[in-house]
C-alpha cells in the first residue's frame, strides 16, 4: 500500500485567513474587511485584519514549512491587494509581496500552487452588483491577466476559485458569510453561471500567457454520498444521490458546478426543476465555461449528508466522533468521493483541502499534543490510500491548514493548523501533527500505517 512517486504532500492556507495588514501597502478592502469590522456577524467580534501577521511573517512561515518538510504550498492571492478597487489601477506592492513569496518558497524547495479567488471578493465591484452583474466575469479576467504576467515564470500550479458552493451559498443564500445576504433561487443561478464564466475565462488566459507550461484546475467543495453499506446496490444508490440536482439545495449541488465545466451543460434535472429560474446563457458562454482543465481540486472534510435540525444528518449517529467544528468523523468520505469523481469526470484528483479543527493549546512543557489529529489524519489517509489502489489518479493532498488562521463567521477559536499560533504574540509552535506529517512526507506516506 503506498502512494504514487510523484505524489504532492503539502498544506493550504487562504489569504484573508492569514494575511492581515488588511490597509497596509496600498490594499483595497474586500467584503471581509468591509463587513466584519461591526463585529456583529463573526465570533467574539472579530475580524482577519491581522490574522496571523503573514504578510509580515511570510519567511518565518517558510521556513517552518521547510522544518515541517512540507513541498507544496498552496496559497490564494488577495485580488484588493493587487487591484485595490477590484480593476483598473495596479498595486505594484501588492504584487511584490506574493512575488517575493513565491521566490521564498522556491528557495526552500516548496512548490507554489496559486489560487487566484478565495472568497476575499472587492468590496468596490460588490457595490458594483458584484457575481450579479454581468462584467463580473471580465473583472475576474483582467485580475487573472495581471496575476499570471507577474507570477506565471516561476508558478505552474493554479487553481482559479476555491469553493463556490460555499461562498455563494454562505454568502448570498444563508446569509452565514461575507457579504452575508439573502438571495432567490434566480440570483443565485446567475451568480452561479458567472462564476463559472469568470473560471473559463481564467482557464483561457492562463494557457495562453504562462511562461511555464501550466497545470491548471480549481478547489470545489461538496463530497460526495458514502453508501452504507458495499452492496452494490447501495454503492450505486449514493453515486446517484452524489449528483442528483435538487432545486431545494442546488447552490451546494456538485453536478450544479461540475457538470458545465465537464460536459459543457448544466444537469438535465436543473432545467426541468428551476424552469424561469435558469441564468441567463448566451451564446459560447458554455464554451468559455468547458474549458480544459487538468485536475479536480476537492475539499473534504466529511462525507456529503442532507442534515436535519433537529435528528442525526446521514452520516452521523448517536455519540459519533466530531470535530471542534462539530463536523462528524468520516474518513471514507477520502475514498468514496475520490472515486465517484473520478469515474464521472475522468480527472487527476488532488485533494485541495482536508484536516481538522482541535481544541489545541499550548502544554507545560511548551508543545501542542494532538494525538486525535494524527489519528484523523491516519484514518483518512489511508481511505485516500485505498482510492489510488483501486485505480483513482490521486495526485496529491493539502492538508488544511498550515497553521491556526482566522476560521471566517468563527473567529479565531477553530484551529485547523499543524502549526500553533499565539494571536496575542504572533509565536508560532509546530504541534505534535505538523512533527508528525514530516514522517508522513519522507516516508510517501508509509508512516499512516504505522500504530
Amino acid at each position: 500500500m503506498k502512494f504514487p512517486e510523484n505524489f504532492m504532500w503539502g498544506a493550504a492556507s487562504a489569504s484573508y485567513q492569514v494575511e492581515g495588514a488588511y490597509l497596509e501597502d496600498g490594499k483595497g478592502i474586500n467584503i471581509w474587511d468591509a463587513y466584519s469590522q461591526e463585529g456583529c456577524k463573526i465570533a467574539h467580534g472579530e475580524n482577519g485584519n491581522i490574522a496571523c501577521d503573514h504578510y509580515h511573517r511570510f519567511r518565518e512561515d517558510v521556513k517552518i514549512m521547510r522544518e515541517m518538510g512540507i513541498k507544496n504550498y498552496r496559497f490564494s492571492i488577495s485580488w484588493t491587494r493587487i487591484l485595490p478597487d477590484g480593476t483598473g489601477r495596479v498595486n505594484e506592492r501588492g504584487l511584490k509581496f506574493y512575488s517575493d513569496l513565491v521566490d521564498e518558497l522556491l528557495a526552500n524547495g516548496i512548490e507554489p500552487l496559486v489560487t487566484l479567488f478565495h472568497w476575499d471578493y472587492p468590496y468596490a465591484l460588490h457595490k458594483k452588483g458584484g457575481w450579479l452583474n454581468d462584467d463580473s466575469s471580465d473583472w475576474f479576467a483582467e485580475y487573472t491577466k495581471i496575476v499570471v504576467d507577474a507570477l506565471s515564470d516561476r508558478v505552474k500550479y493554479w487553481m482559479t476559485i476555491n469553493e463556490p458552493q460555499v461562498f455563494i451559498g454562505c454568502g448570498y443564500d444563508i446569509g452565514r458569510f461575507a457579504p452575508f445576504e439573502h438571495h432567490q433561487a434566480k440570483d443565485l443561478a446567475q451568480m452561479t453561471h458567472n462564476v463559472l464564466l469568470s473560471h473559463g475565462k481564467a482557464v483561457k488566459i492562463i494557457r495562453e500567457r504562462a511562461k511555464k507550461e501550466p497545470v491548471i484546475g480549481f478547489a470545489f467543495s461538496t463530497p460526495c454520498v458514502t453508501p452504507k453499506d458495499d452492496s452494490a446496490e447501495a454503492i450505486e444508490e449514493a453515486k446517484r444521490k452524489s449528483f442528483a440536482f435538487d432545486k431545494d439545495d442546488f447552490i451546494f449541488g456538485l453536478s450544479w458546478w461540475a457538470d458545465p465545466i465537464f460536459t459543457g451543460n448544466y444537469p438535465k434535472d436543473a432545467y426541468e426543476q428551476l424552469g424561469s429560474n435558469m441564468p441567463e446563457i448566451k451564446s459560447g458562454d458554455m464554451e468559455i465555461i468547458s474549458q480544459p482543465v487538468d485536475f479536480y481540486g476537492v475539499n473534504i472534510y466529511e462525507s456529503k449528508a442532507k442534515y436535519n435540525q433537529y435528528g442525526y444528518s446521514e452520516n452521523a449517529y448517536a455519540g459519533c466522533p466530531r470535530t471542534q467544528m462539530g463536523w462528524p468523523v468520516t474518513p471514507e468520505a477520502l475514498y468514496w468521493s475520490p472515486k465517484f469523481l473520478y469515474e464521472r469526470y475522468g480527472k487527476p484528483i488532488l485533494l485541495s483541502e482536508n484536516g481538522m479543527a482541535g481544541h489545541d493549546w499550548v502544554h507545560l512543557d511548551g508543545r501542542v499534543h494532538d494525538p486525535y489529529r494524527i489519528d484523523f489524519l491516519k484514518r483518512y489517509l489511508r481511505e485516500l490510500c485505498r482510492a489510488g489502489e483501486d485505480g483513482v489518479e490521486i495526485m496529491g493532498y493539502m492538508y488544511w491548514s498550515e497553521m491556526d488562521n482566522f476560521e471566517w463567521a468563527d473567529g479565531l477559536d477553530k484551529r485547523f493548523g499543524l502549526v500553533y499560533v499565539d494571536y496575542r504574540t504572533q509565536k508560532r509552535t509546530i504541534k505534535d501533527s505538523g512533527y508528525w506529517y514530516k514522517t508522513v512526507i519522507e516516508s510517501n506516506g508509509e508512516a499512516i500505517f504505522s500504530d
